[in-house]
């Protein structure tokens, strides 16, 4: 008998207490947490893990947010890969920006607790 697998999500964040938080939540639901805590990370893991969903910081080191999202848009294995931007930055520019480069969905992370984040993952892998 073989246990279903669920799609594995490939969190993008550089606070190690929220990449906690979120790989626990993730990892609760029955997801497959794949972690990066840098922009360059986070395309490698992307590559490597080919995940179901990317849940991705802007503010990261290396590359941040939307240098990743573009480089994911422009690269054929992973063009197709539902992103979603879970960030701080709230200002209308950086959320137009977000979306006009492919984003799925952009999250504002003081307005979401995990459990919305879960909803919002579960209604882009519909």
């Amino acid at each position: 008998m073989s246990k279903k697998m669920l799609p594995t999500i490939l969190l993008v964040e550089d606070d190690t207490f929220l990449i906690g938080m979120y790989a626990t939540k993730l990892q609760l639901e029955g997801y497959k947490a794949v972690l990066a805590s840098d922009g360059e990370k986070a395309l490698a893991q992307a590559k490597k893990s080919k995940p179901a969903l990317i849940l991705l910081d802007i503010l990261l080191p290396k590359k941040n947010g939307f240098e990743v999202l573009e480089a994911l848009k422009k690269d054929p294995a992973t063009k197709a890969i539902p992103v979603i931007l879970l960030t701080n930055l709230s200002q209308r520019d950086d959320v137009k920006k977000g979306l006009d480069l492919g984003a799925a969905d952009y999250l504002i992370k003081a307005h979401f607790m995990p459990n919305e984040v879960v909803e919002k993952i579960k209604k882009h892998l519909k």
